[in-house]
């Protein structure tokens, strides 16, 4: 065991020496494994932490909760279109939560605008806020949390009062430092609402920031918001986990009976639960995954045989080198050793470059998203592995040969 890590040693100690004497020639072969490494961890990094971003997003909405919607959260590889059924009705969501008898929330949402201003004296947020309709359960079913002030009354709810529940970051921006954003009055989308409440923090999932959102009665975006066709979205949280599949079965028993669905037809609206459209977003990240994963390799491919013809090359240049080591004694076992290591050597310093400037790549594009920092150990452990595969294939040709060479012609050469 000794004699092996003095072996492994003096081979470390050789290769490093090499590559200080060579330092152009190693440091332009470190470039190319360290930008090969790069494009693999950095793209990897970046759906990795998109994934998380995703599961975390929609694990906050409870593994309770489903939606009805009459759009089919379906999505397919390569952007097919998924299935639209004829609208939710007012009338058809509000019969639904007078009559759903089964234990637990529901909460009806309907879209006003997704692109406007709110405004506070000299305030005044960018054109991205999004206000939404909804009720006294949407903090329920939504997995969110009051942060300052009370939730809807049974009165606004019933005449459609002008009271708005600010989200996270459209409460900072109005009432920056101590101000207390309680019974001010702003101006959303040029009409004018009472502050009465203030959303927890939520954070930012798939470049959409749930703390940009204004909560209004769903009556007030009919009078504020009125267009022809509203459409609306009937979310559901049961009261317990495990009577999520019979919360499910009751709600569509029920909403076919309310949109006179007929015996034997298919649905003429969608049921999705949250964690199945996370597993079809997960599903189709898988395909990115894998298209990233093969362009990384075929990227390492080009690097190896980089490497392969500059220790060739190197071969070449230390011919003489080579014959006075086997002159004093150096056997072929131990001259490939040497080149191997060599190579091995420079894959690995390549590779903890690329690693790290993939880490940094990775993180940056999910950065701009809002997305979270990660490590991600697997492919850091399988840039590492790659590296001393990729070291091993491309270094041990010219290794062998400059093992075979004979010591009197490397002696001669010029």
């Amino acid at each position: 065991m000794r004699l092996i890590t003095t072996i492994l040693y003096e081979n470390l100690r050789l290769a490093l020496a090499s590559i200080r004497s060579h330092l152009l020639r190693a440091s332009l072969t470190v470039l190319i494994i360290a930008f090969g490494i790069m494009a693999l961890v950095g793209i990897l990094t970046a759906i990795d932490s998109i994934r998380l971003s995703i599961t975390e997003n929609f694990a906050r909405l409870g593994a309770s909760s489903f939606s009805i919607r009459n759009r089919e959260m379906f999505v397919q590889a390569g952007g097919g279109p998924s299935q639209v059924f004829e609208r939710i009705s007012y009338e058809e969501a509000l019969a639904f939560k007078e009559q759903y008898d089964f234990p637990a929330s529901v909460s009806l949402q309907v879209f006003g605008t997704g692109s406007t201003t709110a405004r506070y004296r000299s305030e005044e947020t960018n054109p991205n806020i999004r206000v939404l309709g909804s009720d006294e359960n949407y903090l329920i079913t939504s997995g969110a949390e009051m942060a300052l002030g009370r939730n809807f009354s049974p009165a606004e709810l019933q005449y459609g009062a002008d009271v708005v529940l600010l989200g996270h970051d459209v409460a900072a921006r109005l009432f920056p430092g101590d101000a207390d954003p309680l019974g001010n009055f702003v101006s959303i989308a040029n009409m004018r609402y009472q502050v009465i409440g203030v959303i927890a923090q939520q954070g930012t999932g798939l470049g959409i920031s749930d703390d940009l959102n204004c909560i209004i009665p769903y009556m007030t975006v009919r009078q504020n918001f009125s267009r022809p066709n509203m459409n609306y979205t009937i979310n559901v949280s049961a009261n317990e986990m495990d009577l999520l599949d019979e919360a499910i079965n009751e709600a569509t028993g029920l909403f076919r009976v309310i949109r006179g669905v007929r015996s034997g037809d298919p649905n003429s609206f969608d049921i999705a639960k949250s964690d199945n459209i996370a597993q079809a977003l997960i599903e189709n990240i898988r395909f990115v995954t894998l298209a990233a994963t093969i362009i990384g390799l075929i990227t390492l491919m080009g690097a190896a045989i980089g490497l392969m013809n500059i220790m060739l090359v190197s071969v070449t240049e230390r011919t003489q080198e080579i014959g006075i080591r086997k002159a004093l004694g150096a056997t072929k076992a131990v001259i490939k050793q040497q080149f191997l290591s060599e190579a091995v050597v420079i894959c690995q310093i390549g590779g903890a470059v690329g690693i790290v400037l993939g880490i940094l790549a990775g993180n940056g594009i999910s950065a701009l998203v809002g997305n979270p920092f990660i490590v991600p150990w697997l492919w850091v452990i399988s840039g590492v592995l790659l590296c001393f595969g990729v070291g091993v294939i491309a270094g041990y040709y010219p290794a062998a040969k400059a093992s075979r060479l004979d010591p009197i012609e490397s002696l001669r050469y010029e």
